[in-house]
């Protein structure tokens, strides 16, 4: 069994097979060592907007996080630790860019190959790359004269100290670096194409008493962690409508929003700048006690002109200003729609690159048809727009933990979603996501499709609970199955 990916996801599918008896897996990893997103996003401040009790394995509980919302570092620390202490990282193989994957239909297995020409081989094939592992850069034209890099690829190396900074892009990143950086800089030019919803984050350092009570007591950290549960429920219910008391709680987080911006920016200029044109929770809700206060600083523009080009010395804007820069950092996200991005994938059915030209889409987020044996972490629509997603992966790792029993055990040769149960499927996804508050606006979680129109292929439009409960094991009438 081959998994592609060595992130929470993809370590958390080995675990879960692990824990099943099976041992035969391999990990495959394009980076020098494991950690996902935790590994790679190491600029300024960068940390969990979940709190720390909720975001780690259900099976590796940590009592002594040192503050509610884990950092980067400890989070990568307990990602690392915990995978060693379960036996993980024997699994896994670094510096290996998959290329392609090929189904032999006579032997029912994957030829995994890397872009060395190296080959691995599966009777199941796990894809665990992640949404948010491939920075995107718009395609302005141009370029600056000094350093230029993505927050997801931070140049540590180049010393901010009284520099004129440009940063583009206001998303979940920048609110965190962009503070971390403010300091340092002569001046921040911060380019934003629209404003992001912010509210305070209700971050705090754990006692020592707190983390050593966390030890004793195991049931209290399993309470914190079941109250952080309860309460990002209460909000994705509201999100996407499946709450009696969505609009209640909307409108109590707006009021809060208002009042966190009103009370940290004084200049109503900067202050209407900062005011976003889109419905609260359309785009992902973010969470900072430093934003505003770092953008109402003196030597901080906002700018919201569109950006037309780079220039050698700075970057202009359309009305023709020239902003100046030495060091440019793009805050421009993801390209969280292009799922198994750069790989090759072909199965019976053909390539599938064609099978998702329309968008992405798999049962459960989980199985294609005409890819037999091939299982997708966090794939179409299973993120979310506020909880932990550790607990979905958790979710989907038990389906692939009894898929990969079933064909282990010999009681099936291939299984793979049917064409009729993946179109049910899809339907209801887009029907219920509709109806929620990502469809009001243009946002990473919505993808344009070749026709013109547009579908929704990165978010589960439910609770996660019940999303776990479809999860929990495999119905194999919705599956073809060879025997």
């Amino acid at each position: 069994m081959v998994i592609i990916g060595a992130g929470f996801g993809g370590l958390g599918t080995a675990r879960e097979l692990r824990r099943r008896g099976l041992s035969d897996i391999t990990v495959l990893e394009r980076a020098d060592d494991v950690g996902g997103v935790w590994r790679d996003n190491t600029y300024p401040n960068a940390a969990c907007d979940v709190p720390s009790p909720l975001y780690s394995w259900s099976w590796a509980p940590k009592p002594d996080w040192s503050r509610r919302y884990g950092t980067q570092p400890e989070i990568l620390d307990y990602l690392r630790e915990t995978a060693r202490e379960a036996g993980l990282l024997d699994l896994v193989t670094t510096g290996v860019t998959v290329a392609s994957a090929d189904f032999d239909a006579e032997a029912t297995t994957w030829t995994v190959t890397s872009d060395d020409g190296r080959t691995w081989t599966a009777d199941l094939l796990v894809f665990a790359t992640g949404q948010l592992a491939n920075p995107v850069i718009p395609p302005i034209p141009g370029e600056l004269d000094g350093p230029t890099f993505h927050s997801a690829q931070w140049r540590h190396d180049v010393d901010l100290t009284g520099k004129r900074v440009a940063v583009i892009g206001t998303g979940a990143s920048a609110i965190q670096f962009v503070p971390g950086i403010v300091d340092d800089v002569a001046a921040l030019t911060v380019f934003q194409r629209s404003a992001p919803y912010v509210v305070p984050k209700p971050d705090q350092a754990y006692h020592p008493r707190h983390q050593s009570l966390f030890r004793k007591a195991p049931a209290l950290l399993s309470a914190e962690r079941a109250s952080w549960f309860w309460l990002t429920e209460r909000f994705n219910g509201a999100l996407t409508g499946d709450s009696p008391v969505s609009r209640p709680v909307l409108r109590g987080v707006e009021a809060l929003w208002r009042a966190t911006l009103r009370l940290q920016i004084k200049d109503p200029a900067l202050r209407a700048k900062l005011v976003p044109d889109y419905p609260l929770g359309c785009k992902r809700l973010l969470f900072s006690n430093q934003w505003y206060p770092a953008l109402a600083r003196e030597h901080v523009e906002v700018c919201t002109e569109k950006v037309e080009a780079i220039e050698p010395d700075g970057v202009r804007t359309a009305d023709g200003t020239l902003h100046p820069a030495d060091v440019l950092i793009w805050g421009t996200g993801f390209a969280a729609t292009s799922f198994l991005h750069g790989i090759e994938v072909t199965g019976p059915a053909g390539r599938l690159a064609d099978a998702w030209e329309g968008g992405a889409r798999a049962h459960l987020g989980l199985s294609v048809p005409g890819f037999p044996n091939l299982a997708i972490v966090y794939g179409p629509n299973t993120n979310l727009g506020g909880s932990s997603i550790i607990k979905m992966l958790e979710g989907q790792a038990t389906w692939i933990g009894e898929l990969a029993e079933a064909l282990r055990a010999g009681r099936v040769r291939t299984a793979a979603a049917r064409p009729e149960v993946l179109e049910a499927y899809d339907a209801e996804m887009q029907q219920r996501l509709a109806h929620g508050v990502w469809s009001g606006c243009s946002s990473w979680y919505v993808e344009k499709t070749p026709g013109g129109g547009t579908r929704i292929t990165t978010n589960w439009p439910g609770l996660v609970e019940e999303y776990v409960e479809r999860t929990s094991h495999v119905d194999w009438d919705a599956l073809e199955v060879t025997r």
